[in-house]
């Protein structure tokens, strides 16, 4: 029995190593032209079959000419990757930001990853980057080369120019409708993500830094976090003295900790937290960088009922890069948030009674996981079907969040601002439209990255291009605020625009909160 699963998963792990290889070898090949001008027509037939809101912000007659004069532009034999940056500006012409393409890319085996992670951060990671006047520069250096201060411009990485680089990168995604604050937010703090799309996962990269006007050249290999060693370090030379018992007590208490507070292992940040000022025990700070971790109704059914208690008279709440979440959490917390009795949500338009069929109901949750889906999908797809209904417009809907809501009885009903930049997007957009259109709140920062009118979301699944491979991420469901604004196509404009400088991020100097706190201050004096 131990050599018939030994062999399974020898076999298994055999047939990994040869799909890996298989897929590597022909990532350069070239495409005919017939094929690429067909993955062009299959791509613009699912985006018809799926896509609720296809003409939101083109119209039919535009984006067919784009897509008839893309076709007559290939004339020529190509790889996936040169096609993947020829159709993707015209598709990202919808100007819907959860729609992405993604190209084939090198494949690694787990024991390749293994080797990655064990050699430790890549050398790209090891410097937060932010765009200012369509440069890139070092806000915070976490890499082992202390000379490179906070503020320092790279000017070219294995000598292409970074100038080139962003142009072109700018059009390898878009923004929800007209707005511009996203692509000047996602495009720095994303640059990694995009570097490696161009050119592969580096182990060693030589950068060129400019710092006033002083140029340098810097070789930064991939390497262990200084953090991490010193942690390791640390944990040597500890001395426990704690029971088992102990121990386990703590472990329990730090998941449940992580739970509510949703802890993210990639960024080693909590995705929620409330701070108490100690200068003004009536002001309240709730930062929230994402809706997708963890518990997140007791940890808002915490914090509202803490705020109750120290009588808290303001409240500071920071959706500043926030990319947004589930729906379930942000109208969670919008009933702690409004003063009335509310609706959240429009019906959720799709295109039609099955699409949502297409969702990815059977991703992720291994074989047991799959398997308990596979006996309950006749109630889920039952479920789905009748649940989408036909309107007299013409068009299919279903309902989600549409009804009247109370709101929470801890509710908090002092005086509430809100943070929001060109980060501020998809979920974090939703909750601040809701804000915004009731009066709720006063808004600081810049303009969100995603529509004040909504998105389409909800349901992504991803579609192969038969040909290319390339794999189109496509929004299923078109959800809508309650409040809307006439000014379509652009994000929720804040009450006071402050735009934080290179210089202020070098500083850590936060404008936006430094106002808002004069701005207590001159109220209550």
């Amino acid at each position: 029995m131990r050599k018939a699963l030994l062999l399974v998963l020898l076999s298994l792990v055999l047939v990994q190593c040869n799909s890996v290889q298989h897929h590597n070898a022909h990532l350069n090949d070239l495409i005919a032209v017939n094929k690429l001008q067909k993955d062009v027509d299959y791509a613009y037939a699912k985006l018809k079959q799926l896509h609720p809101q296809l003409y939101w912000y083109i119209s039919k007659e535009k984006l067919e000419y784009k897509i008839d004069s893309l076709k007559a532009t290939i004339n020529q034999p190509m790889t996936s990757f040169e096609f993947y940056k020829k159709i993707g500006p015209v598709l990202y012409s919808i100007r819907q930001g959860h729609f992405f393409l993604y190209p084939p890319m090198k494949m690694y085996t787990k024991s390749e990853n293994k080797l990655l992670t064990k050699k430790g951060t890549g050398p790209l990671s090891q410097f937060e980057l932010e765009c200012y006047e369509d440069k890139l520069y070092v806000v915070k250096n976490k890499s082992k080369f202390k000379s490179i201060k906070p503020g320092t411009q790279i000017v070219s990485i294995n000598g292409k120019k970074v100038d080139y680089m962003l142009s072109e990168y700018n059009n390898w995604f878009t923004s929800d409708g007209f707005n511009t604050t996203l692509k000047k937010n996602f495009l720095g703090k994303r640059f990694s993500t995009f570097y490696s799309i161009d050119n592969g996962v580096k182990d060693s990269l030589e950068y060129e830094f400019k710092y006033s006007d002083s140029l340098k050249l810097l070789t930064v290999k991939r390497s262990k976090n200084d953090s991490t060693e010193i942690a390791k370090k640390t944990a040597d030379t500890k001395v426990t003295t704690i029971s088992k018992e102990e121990k386990k007590a703590a472990a329990k208490a730090l998941r449940k900790k992580n739970n509510i507070y949703g802890y993210n292992e990639l960024t080693k940040t909590y995705q929620r937290s409330l701070k108490i000022l100690e200068s003004d025990s009536t002001v309240a700070v709730m930062k929230i960088r994402g809706f997708s971790i963890g518990n997140y109704w007791k940890f808002y059914d915490e914090s509202f009922k803490k705020l109750k208690q120290h009588k808290c008279k303001t409240l500071i709440l920071d959706l500043r890069d926030n990319g947004g979440g589930r729906l379930s959490e942000i109208n969670c917390l919008y009933s702690f948030l409004s003063d009335t009795t509310y609706v959240f949500l429009k019906p959720s338009q799709v295109n039609s009674k099955t699409s949502l069929f297409h969702a990815e109901y059977f991703k992720g949750g291994g074989i047991i996981g799959k398997t308990v889906k596979l006996i309950f999908s006749p109630l889920y797809y039952s479920y789905i079907f009748f649940k989408v209904h036909k309107n007299a417009d013409g068009n299919y809907y279903y309902r989600s969040n549409t009804k009247p809501e109370k709101k929470d009885e801890n509710a908090f009903d002092g005086k509430l601002y809100v943070m929001i930049n060109g980060g501020s997007f998809s979920a974090s957009s939703i909750i601040s439209s809701n804000l915004k259109g009731s009066k709720r709140a006063t808004f600081v920062g810049e303009e969100t990255g995603g529509a004040y009118n909504g998105c389409v979301a909800g349901q992504m699944p991803m579609i192969k291009l038969p040909h290319s491979n390339i794999q189109m991420r496509v929004g299923l469901v078109a959800i809508k605020p309650f409040y809307s604004s006439e000014v379509d196509g652009r994000g929720i404009f804040p009450d006071k625009e402050i735009k934080p400088t290179l210089e202020d991020r070098v500083k850590n100097i936060d404008p936006e909160m430094n106002w808002i706190l004069d701005d207590i201050k001159k109220t209550n004096p």
